[in-house]
């Protein structure tokens, strides 16, 4: 029985690795933390595996999970030293050297500078809806909220990334 869960989960990793990295990343900038946050995410899904609701989507309970970690990671960041945006945009183009992130594309990170310019529920709905494709759906689960909430969010999001996209040349 181990080894069937112990292959489940490599199988899970294996899936879902690289979509909930990126996911967290966009949230919390770093790739450290993100590494971190979902490495954590990873361990929760394993411990929670059982509490799965299987009349929700697998897709949105993972990423309600690493959406959680994200959080709890910029709490505790939030809480031990204040960043500001300029902090995080510096970061931001740190992350070049890490190999992680391409940084020499101005559109790339003149996007993704857009996006932190957002409050957080707008980014969420923004960051699932455009880079991970989820339906509104989805997100609302993700979120803990309603489909027409995160379609309003998200439209909302689309409008602000152009019009700060338009008036930072």
């Amino acid at each position: 029985m181990r080894q069937d869960a112990e292959k489940g989960f490599r199988l899970l990793m294996a899936s879902y690795k690289e979509p909930v990295y990126w996911h967290i990343r966009r949230l919390v900038v770093s790739h450290a933390d993100a590494q971190d946050a979902a490495q954590d995410a990873f361990v929760r899904i394993f411990r929670n595996f059982q509490q799965y609701n299987e009349a929700n989507s697998f897709k949105a309970w993972i990423f309600r999970i690493a959406t959680n970690e994200a959080l709890r990671l910029l709490g505790k960041l939030k809480n031990s030293t204040m960043l500001s945006l300029d902090d995080v945009t510096a970061d931001m183009l740190g992350t070049k050297a890490d190999g992680h992130f391409d940084s020499s594309d101005a559109i790339t990170m003149k996007l993704q500078q857009a996006i932190l310019h957002l409050p957080a529920k707008q980014q969420l709905a923004f960051n699932l809806r455009y880079y991970d494709e989820m339906t509104y759906e989805e997100i609302a689960e993700v979120a803990g909220s309603t489909a027409a909430s995160m379609k309003v969010s998200y439209n909302i999001a689309k409008e602000k990334i152009i019009a700060y996209m338009n008036n930072n040349d």
